[in-house]
This record gives structure tokens, C-alpha cells and sequence, in this order.
């Protein structure tokens, strides 16, 4: 009987032992998760101010090309009207 009570202990402390194990293991990859997504976050900042620089300049660039060439189509405009 006596030996019967230490294999139990035994299996008990193996049991422990793992479930420990296994709990630092997931606070350990949520800990990781939360580092990654806070990096992730970091970069994506800067990255999304660039892209919004880069769209305001062809945004821009578009607004002059629309503007000369309307100001192109009245000129033309214009100079038929005075030879009418």
C-alpha cells in the first residue's frame, strides 16, 4: 500500500509540473502576442503617413492638371468667341 501512495505523488508532481509548464508557456506567447501587436502597431504609423503624403501629392498634381487644362479650354474658348 505504501508504495501505491508515492506512485501518486509521483504522478501528481509530473502532472503539476506540467500545468505549470503549460501556464508559463501561454503567458509567455500572450506576453509575445501583445509585444508583436504593439511593434506592428508602431510601424504601420509611419508607414500610413508616407502613403497619405505620397496620395495628398498626386492628389495635388491631378487638381493642377484639371486646372491648366481648363484654364486651356476657356482661353480656347474665349479666342472663338472674339473671332466670331
Amino acid at each position: 500500500m505504501h508504495t501505491a501512495h508515492k506512485t501518486n505523488d509521483g504522478v501528481v508532481v509530473k502532472v503539476l509540473i506540467l500545468l505549470g509548464l503549460l501556464m508559463g508557456l501561454v503567458i509567455g506567447v500572450g506576453a509575445c502576442a501583445r509585444y508583436l501587436r504593439q511593434e506592428m502597431a508602431a510601424n504601420i504609423g509611419p508607414r500610413l503617413q508616407h502613403i497619405e503624403m505620397q496620395l495628398d501629392i498626386m492628389r495635388a498634381e491631378m487638381n493642377l492638371a484639371a486646372e491648366a487644362r481648363l484654364a486651356a479650354l476657356n482661353r480656347r474658348f474665349d479666342e472663338d468667341q472674339l473671332n466670331s
